[in-house]
């Protein structure tokens, strides 16, 4: 299997390359770079493997949620080399990306919980509870944007651990919540080398899209922006 897959949802830029099994990356946190960066990673993943585009058995890309810019930059990349590979993508959840990453950071065993949470801005937190399943993370309900106080933990898991920049604003998640924390790490961002770990495993159940459906998933539907006085 020869996958080739690519993050711009947040502050980081990266792509990967997954070949039977082993990964390379390239990764850098670059805010408003994601643009000039993405396509020489790409260039430069081939080029070290000796490789053409040609010769990839899909692609994959970190669907969201996340920055709105920095998703449709990865999903016009994605949908136009699909079109011209003719070749499935397969989107994968920037949460679940995140997910999966704390997963391996902390050693999660077999039913253990992971919360993830990014900024969504506006007073507002994108929100994933995952269960640990065979070292994999598998949502537990839906993936959400709601207010820091109103978040809720999945019923029936004890030990979780939670991951994502939207910790950095825990001083405003319920007590609860917080106090459910076995360990924080507020450092992770999505990578591409965790959305191609998890779309090889979609792709090996036959899982995938075409080019015309491979989009972006804002989860906020629509966004309010207030006007300033007189305007």
């Amino acid at each position: 299997m020869k996958l080739l897959a690519m993050d711009t949802s947040s502050e980081g830029c990266s792509a990967a390359l997954l070949i039977d099994g082993s990964i390379s990356e390239r990764f850098e946190l670059a805010p408003r770079a994601h643009t000039r960066l993405l396509m020489p990673m790409i260039r430069d993943l081939l080029a070290e493997q000796g490789m053409v585009p040609a010769e990839l058995d899909a692609l994959a890309f970190a669907c969201g949620p996340g920055s709105f810019t920095g998703l449709r930059i990865a999903t016009g990349v994605v949908q136009g080399l699909a079109y011209g590979l003719d070749v499935p993508v397969i989107p994968v959840s920037s949460l679940s990306a995140v997910a999966a990453d704390g997963i391996a950071r902390f050693s999660l065993s077999e039913g253990e919980g992971i919360a993830v949470a990014f900024d969504a801005r506006m007073g507002e937190i994108y929100w994933g509870c995952f269960v640990c399943r065979a070292g994999q993370p598998e949502l537990i309900g839906d993936e959400q944007v709601c207010v820091p106080e109103s978040l809720t933990l999945a019923s029936g898991i004890s030990s979780w651990f939670g991951v994502g920049q939207g910790w950095g604003l825990r001083d405003g998640f319920p007590a609860n919540v917080t106090g459910a924390m076995k360990k924080i790490d507020d450092s992770l961002v999505p990578r591409a080398s965790r959305v191609a770990e998890l779309a090889g495993l979609a792709l090996r159940e036959g899982t995938g899209v075409s080019a015309a459906q491979a989009q972006p998933v804002y989860i906020r539907d629509e966004v309010a922006w207030k006007k300033l006085p007189g305007r």
